[in-house]
């Protein structure tokens, strides 16, 4: 092995390891990037960005309107200002001058950014703003792009001026943010909640940026690239060639942009910033470089002592280089780690990665999941392990197997191929094992206008009626609602109220639909073609869905249980309460007596409950 090779210092990846979670991440922010930019001769990581083209339309138009851009931190709002500012014309010196508020001319109309409400103080903010209302309401030759996370957006509207048009303005922000729309007729206004840029749909555009970027010629020159033993080849390199993928297999991107659409629906939303943090930890991490990133200098040692295998991407996807403090303080590792990936398995999946070197049932799994890849799977280190803990060594090699087991699982689920997914049941490597047919059969099949399988939603109805009768039922084809009598919230219900029938009949129905707006399937419970009877809704997130599948085949973990049934007991009792006014407006009569009354009760017959009247004597 030639110990010593001489190779070049990369200023490309000096530059994208300060993306990554070091102590000082400056290069998150817009204004820092573009002065490093400059100082290390790099290109920028240029991606589109939604939205952008839309704004600097506005800008050009003939009636401009003001701009308020909302958001959590590191959504991009000031690289929006920025772009902005340069598509009009701006002269970039004056925007690094790093003002409060800028002005330029355009079209005879003054327009004013402020890439950053906070920053104001509070008078100069309160003129500003009560100027800004003055303009929204009534058209003027001022205009404004006002950049603000949405908590300190609402607090200076708050306390602005309580002038006519700042009250008329504040309530239209406030509008628009519930109903998650950019503009209201007659004001002079465009709000673009930023926290609602799908990271799903930004992650492709941000890895072809990065994956592309011209930086990567300079490591051609670096003997890492291509040694003539492979096993000595640069981690950073081998990540970057594994993260791209190939023209027929981007089976590793396609399992990361599901993930994180699958956090999406269920209510994580993950801004820009967080997601090149990802990128740039899946590229460089290391447990033994500096700040747990490896950068050019540190390459040669790594491959000298053995452990480039540390820097799997598949392991660095999770954050699992860094301290497990470090891990859970970042926003991105939290969310990927809900998914429980590595710690969770199955007996086929764990078979075939500790007995599938010697048994032939699980031989050919073996030899072209692990075996074949010498560089993540089947390395030294972990054939050593494997060997002692098969041997029965108890000491130390036993905890590192475990440990070198979980992030083979990890592996495993960014490599299994998809023609393997169902044979290997591979979304029992995640918490949620409906996980696939959550995202892949309801979510996308609603996206594309398309019905959802009555099986599906069979055993989501199956779920309810569990929940809402508290006996292991199997009704599918009729919502039941039953109560204990005086309390609809009662563990076991045996008193039949009502039932609602799941395909569509006198305007009965239970569906499952997508709110365009928020994005969300909901499973929504028609009662009645009356308009004044409005639907009841439940959000099927991910976790609810996964909690109703359970409940419905008998594989409830207790993990899943309190915050779940809860929320659909919540549901039950709304429909409860439709049902009664139903009763009203169709003036039902309930029979009268003073010598009895009738109850009807539930009764289940071959795990099948259908009601029973029972003529109570008073």
């Amino acid at each position: 092995m030639n110990t010593s090779p001489s190779f070049p210092k990369s200023q490309w990846i000096d530059f994208l390891r300060h993306y990554g979670p070091i102590p000082r991440n400056d290069n998150m922010y817009d204004e820092v990037i573009q002065r490093t930019l400059k100082r290390k001769k790099v290109d920028p990581i240029i991606f589109a960005t939604e939205y952008l083209n839309e704004l600097i339309e506005n800008f050009k138009g003939s009636s401009p309107k003001s701009v308020i851009l909302t958001g959590t931190a590191g959504d991009g709002k000031t690289f929006c200002c920025r772009k902005i500012w340069e598509a009009l014309n701006g002269k970039s010196e004056d925007w690094e001058k790093d003002q409060k508020v800028y002005q330029l001319e355009i079209e005879n109309k003054q327009l004013f950014i402020v890439k950053d409400l906070s920053e104001l103080e509070d008078n100069l903010k309160t003129d500003l703003l009560t100027k800004m209302a003055e303009s929204i309401v009534q058209s003027s030759s001022d205009i404004y792009l006002i950049a603000a996370n949405d908590g300190q957006l609402i607090e200076a509207w708050s306390n602005a001026q309580n002038t006519s048009s700042v009250k008329k303005v504040r309530q239209v922000i406030e509008e628009l943010l519930v109903t998650d729309t950019k503009e209201k007729s007659n004001y002079n206004l465009l709000l673009y909640n930023l926290s609602r840029l799908s990271a799903a749909q930004i992650v492709p555009k941000i890895l072809d940026a990065v994956l592309n970027h011209s930086g990567w010629q300079e490591c051609h020159q670096c003997y890492y690239y291509n040694p003539p033993n492979q096993n000595e080849k640069c981690p950073i390199w081998e990540n970057k060639i594994r993260l791209e993928g190939t023209a027929n297999n981007k089976t590793l991107q396609n399992r990361l942009i599901d993930l994180l659409e699958l956090a999406e629906l269920n209510g994580m939303h993950l801004p820009i910033r967080q997601l090149l943090l990802l990128i740039a930890n899946i590229l460089l991490g290391h447990p033994d470089g500096k700040d747990k990133l490896l950068d050019c200098r540190k390459i040669p040692a790594v491959v000298e002592q053995g452990t480039s295998h540390n820097a799997s991407l598949y392991r660095n996807i999770f954050g699992e280089n860094l301290s497990l403090r470090k891990r859970t303080s970042i926003e991105i590792f939290k969310v990927l780690n809900y998914f429980g990936i590595g710690t969770e398995t199955s007996n086929q999946i764990d078979n075939i990665l500790i007995f599938g070197s010697d048994d032939p049932n699980f031989k050919h799994n073996y030899n072209s999941l692990i075996e074949t890849d010498t560089f993540y799977g089947a390395y030294r280190n972990f054939y050593l392990k494997q060997k002692s803990y098969l041997e029965g060594n108890y000491s130390e090699d036993r905890d590192d197997f475990l440990v070198m087991l979980q992030s083979q699982r990890q592996r495993l689920f960014f490599v299994i191929p998809p023609e393997q997914e169902s044979s290997l049941d591979f979304w029992n490597l995640t918490v949620f094992q409906y996980a696939g047919e959550y995202l892949n059969d309801v979510y996308r099949v609603l996206k594309n206008n398309k019905q959802i399988s009555q099986i599906i939603i069979g055993r989501l109805i199956r779920g309810l009626n569990r929940i809402f009768t508290g006996m292991l039922v199997k009704n599918q084809d009729k919502l039941i609602i039953a109560t204990s009598g005086s309390y609809s919230q009662a563990r076991i219900s045996q008193v039949y109220e009502d039932e609602i029938s799941v395909r569509k009949k006198r305007g009965e129905e239970v569906a499952i639909e997508l709110e365009t707006n928020q994005n969300q399937p909901y499973l929504v419970v028609y009662l009645s073609s009356n308009q004044e009877l409005s639907p009841i809704k439940l959000g099927l997130n991910l976790t609810r869905y996964e909690y109703l599948s359970r409940v419905a085949e008998d594989t409830l973990p207790s993990s899943f249980s309190k915050e779940c049934y809860e929320d659909i007991l919540a549901f039950k009792t709304q429909v409860l309460q439709q049902i009664e006014q139903r009763k009203r407006l169709e003036g039902e009569e309930e029979i009268d007596s003073e010598n009895y009354m009738l109850l009807q009760l539930l009764e289940v017959k071959d795990e099948i409950a259908h009601s029973v009247q029972v003529e109570i004597q008073i």
